[in-house]
């Protein structure tokens, strides 16, 4: 049986995660998330392997995470054994990802206590271990909550109810969240309403309130609501403001921002409302090289090719320099920014 007995010993587990880690297995940590975050989680692993190996409980996770990615998502065996040692942690995001994978059916690994899995199991296990914190006023806590009942609600009522806009048990925690300033939350929160969630009548209503959410995680510093706050400001029709958010998100490391703020300063033209700013072909081209240099794949590279004879080869030359001393390996680092309990 994997499931500590006593709710309270895992408790402490959860809340011990945030001791100092030596300093070379914390930049190993470090090095390992940057990657993990641009999407180069294979080669992420040897580096959160060593976080991990010292106990460090989100290291634990991520290796699950990184595991998964592996094998389109699926449950592995090296995947469950990652998850397995995060859970027995009090990771509840671990847990939810044991129940969702069948780590109860396929490998007969279910927490103690759960003798019938369909109904508790991992999902209970979660919520068991997170309500009390939840309820004690944790944000971190809250957001997990939201996260556990949809798990766990998931009739054609709770389908109806969402449907309607009527709110379930996840989204009353989600809101609560938010509602406490997690930047997290409030963001997921605002994408829940551009989705149709709540009852605005008229669009320009719904895009105000989303926008007020973003807005007060923009203020915290979170990037994926600077680019949300890009993306509503355009569907505002207000450009200007789309540009700054978009400048900003890529200032903090945004890879679609900056892609796209690097082609706006290439070639304007390509879409002039969405690109409002003057043309620099040497800083839009040093932007892009740096990309291509740091995260390799076909996006900063196709734009590249595409404008390969709008610069002659002293301006590439001027822009690769530009690259070294402004972009390539400053901080803070390029990330996609992934969820940490996504698909």
């Amino acid at each position: 049986m994997l499931f500590k007995k006593n709710v309270l010993a895992a408790l402490l587990m959860w809340s011990l995660n945030s001791w100092a880690l030596p300093a070379d297995i914390q930049a190993a940590k470090d090095e390992g998330m940057r990657l993990y975050n641009i999407g180069h989680s294979t080669a992420a692993m040897p580096y959160l392997r060593q976080a991990a190996g010292a106990g460090d409980v989100e290291a634990m996770y991520y290796m699950g995470e990184s595991e998964r990615r592996q094998n389109m998502m699926g449950l592995t065996t090296e995947a469950m054994e990652w998850y397995l040692q995060a859970a027995e942690h009090g990771d509840p995001y671990a847990m939810l990802r044991l129940f969702s994978g069948g780590a109860c059916i396929a490998g007969d690994r279910c927490p103690e206590g759960s003798d019938n899995w369909q109904e508790k199991g991992w999902r209970e296990a979660a919520l068991e271990i997170t309500l009390p914190k939840a309820e004690a006023g944790d944000p971190e806590a809250m957001l997990a909550m939201y996260y556990i009942y949809a798990n766990l609600d998931t009739s054609w009522v709770t389908s109806i109810y969402n449907f309607l806009g009527i709110p379930t048990r996840a989204s009353k925690w989600l809101k609560r969240a938010a509602e406490a300033g997690l930047p997290e939350a409030q963001t997921t929160w605002g994408r829940r309403i551009m989705g149709g969630r709540g009852w605005y009548f008229t669009k320009s209503r719904r895009l105000e309130a989303a926008e007020s959410w973003f807005s007060r995680a923009a203020e915290q510093g979170y990037v994926p609501a600077m680019e949300q706050l890009d993306y509503v400001n355009r569907e505002q029709q207000d450009f200007e403001e789309s540009w700054r958010w978009r400048q900003q998100a890529s200032d903090n490391g945004n890879v679609d921002s900056r892609l796209g703020v690097g082609w706006c300063y290439l070639d304007p033209g390509h879409d002039e409302e969405w690109c409002p700013n003057e043309q620099n072909k040497v800083r839009g081209w040093a932007i892009l090289y740096a990309m291509s240099h740091e995260l390799g794949g076909k996006g900063a590279e196709d734009i590249m090719d595409w404008n390969q004879e709008e610069l002659t080869a002293d301006q590439k030359k001027e822009a690769e320099a530009l690259a070294e001393a402004e972009w390539i390996g400053r901080q803070p680092p390029l990330s996609r920014f992934p969820r940490r309990f996504g698909f």
